[in-house]
């Protein structure tokens, strides 16, 4: 009898479970409700409040983070772009109660730099394609329990300062915003049961929404350090629907000052922890307007903009995601990151290519733990490389670092880790500049000569003169092929100790530096194949008239380009 009992218990226990599940995955419907200034986000009619991050992992790893997430209290994540690859994030989302603001893309999409202009007055093919392709995934996605909502574009208004200008720039706005409130249309045919947003980086696009789409049912913004402006920005604009945030945080590169060597100064890991919990606050503060909103960003990237940002990179997590999960009412943590409270470089606009600089740093940690500590450079604004590469360096606090052999402003971090999977990063910028060898440049001012230089282009011509300057500003550049040389008069024979190259990006891999007396026959006095650009000091004991670089080999596709042929005697 007891079995019995136990069999039917279990059976409808299975069946309970079964019908939770089928609950569970049953499409939500989201509705904006209530009327002017005391608006509300319904998910079947609860009141729901976006506490949410934007995405940035691999769809591969969404099972195994979306936990993580839920910890913190997040309840959306925001996407970009929907497509086939979407199902897994979104599976993942709702497996874990989170809902997801569903993206598309339209050009030119990502606001300032971005690129892909569109004609939105003529290009019908364009527009014919994206709502078609829109239409077609709102339409496998509708019934999915993980959406929220649709999102109809990304910085667009404000990115076609890029495309366009005057008359042109406003008709193109309006036009955009026109085909906007189609996709809305028509999403709302397919789909009644989700609201549809457009974002845009800044509120100064919200009249055209509201001019030209009125079939949105909320608007939505990416500010950073402007969060706190958004309010005041809704009120003068007389605008009648609410709106979320969908990107947010503390400031970006282009809200900030410029540091002494010319780049936007990163506010460190305490600001940045700080920013978050401000841009929440001042959202929130808009009852019954703001929605909530997507912080950004629940990213892994260890590059640049990674690092200036996201909350977990290399899943190493940071201050910023402690204050968001306490801003959330989620998990706060029972181990948190090192504090870095001062970082000092000893040199800062004069570090000598290949030499050393060293890193004050001070850190703490909370709960006692051991920092051990990582050095990573980047050179965004050499060459705007997103990577971060490992320093050389030596010590453990101070630390002496070797500078990397190429000119230009360099940014340099230091990572504090707890062994917990914390992590402190502070970055400072430091511009490598080339040494001042011993000795007289016995080239400086001289004649100089080339094989080619190039004459037209931006910032041309590049004469090979420009080589025997003394300015680093300026530089000879190449023809785009092999041989070619650079040979400076010195207007006698002259004895000489050293000689230094100072390379642009453009470098030779494999060159010869030749003297001559008379201009035509030369001999070889240093020869490389295994040239790596940067700054090349060459001690070489020789004598000549002509002085000549002689490349046989670049190490790029472009030409050979040299902002400096200095040629020392000591």
């Amino acid at each position: 009898m007891k079995r019995a009992i136990a069999l039917v218990l279990a059976l409808l226990a299975g069946l309970l479970t079964v019908a939770a599940q089928s609950a569970a995955a049953a499409p939500s419907v989201v509705a904006v409700t209530g009327s002017h200034g005391d608006w509300r986000l319904t998910v079947d009619g609860a009141p729901f409040q976006v506490k949410g991050l934007t995405w940035g992992p691999p769809v591969s790893e969404a099972a195994s983070r979306m936990p993580d997430l839920r910890s913190m209290g997040v309840n959306t994540v925001r996407t970009w772009g929907t497509d086939g690859t979407s199902a897994p994030l979104l599976d993942a989302a709702a497996a874990n109660g989170i809902k997801v603001i569903a993206g598309f893309w339209l050009q030119p999409g990502g606001g300032p730099g971005s690129g892909g202009c569109v004609n939105y007055v003529t290009d019908a093919n364009y527009k014919s394609t994206m709502l078609a392709e829109f239409t077609r995934w709102v339409d496998v996605y509708k019934g999915h329990p993980g959406v929220l909502m649709w999102n109809v574009g990304n910085e667009s208004v404000l990115g076609m300062q890029n495309c366009f200008s005057g008359a042109e720039l406003a008709n193109q706005r309006n036009a955009y915003t026109s085909f906007v409130n189609e996709v809305a249309r028509a999403i709302h045919r397919i789909d009644p049961n989700h609201p549809v947003t457009s974002t845009d980086a800044w509120t100064g696009a919200w009249p055209y929404y509201k001019a030209n789409a009125p079939d949105l049912d909320l608007y939505a913004v990416n500010a950073y350090d402007a969060v706190c402006g958004v309010r005041a920005d809704w009120e003068a604009g007389g605008y009648t629907k609410p709106y979320i945030l969908t990107e947010g945080g503390p400031a970006g590169e282009w809200e900030v000052p410029d540091d002494v060597n010319g780049v936007p100064a990163e506010p460190s890991d305490v600001a940045k922890r700080d920013g978050y919990r401000q841009a929440w606050d001042c959202l929130t503060a808009h009852t019954g307007v703001a929605l909530g909103g997507t912080l950004f960003h629940y990213g892994t990237e260890q590059d640049f903009g990674g690092v200036w940002f996201n909350l977990v990179p290399g899943g190493e997590k940071r201050l910023s995601y402690y204050s968001v999960a306490a801003a959330f009412g989620g998990d706060a943590g029972a181990n948190t990151p090192p504090v870095i409270s001062r970082m000092n470089l000893s040199r800062v606009t004069d570090v000598p290519a290949g030499g050393t600089f060293t890193i004050d740093v001070g850190a703490s940690d909370p709960d006692g733990d051991d920092i051990s500590y990582r050095v990573m450079l980047n050179s965004k604004y050499i060459d705007d490389a997103g990577a971060l590469v490992p320093a050389s360096f030596t010590g453990g606090g101070p630390f002496t670092v070797r500078a990397p052999d190429r000119l230009g402003v360099w940014k340099v971090y230091v990572y504090a880790r707890d062994g917990h999977g914390n992590v402190g990063i502070e970055t400072r910028s430091f511009r490598v500049v080339a040494p001042e060898p011993d000795g007289v440049n016995v080239a400086r001012g001289r004649p100089a000569t080339a094989s080619s230089y190039q004459q037209v282009g931006d910032g041309a011509p590049f004469p090979p003169w420009n080589t025997v300057d003394g300015a680093l500003a300026t530089r000879w550049a190449s023809d785009w092929s092999d041989p070619q040389w650079l040979a400076v008069d010195l207007g006698a024979v002259t004895a000489f100790q050293h000689v230094q190259l100072v390379w642009e990006a453009a470098y030779g891999r494999a060159y010869e530096l030749q003297v001559s007396d008379n201009g035509t026959d030369w001999r070889t006095v240093y020869a490389t194949t295994s040239g790596d650009g940067g700054v090349d000091g060459i001690d070489v004991s020789a004598s000549g008239r002509y002085v000549r670089l002689y490349g046989t080999g670049r190490g790029t596709g472009w030409g050979y380009s040299l902002y400096e042929l200095g040629v020392y005697q000591r």
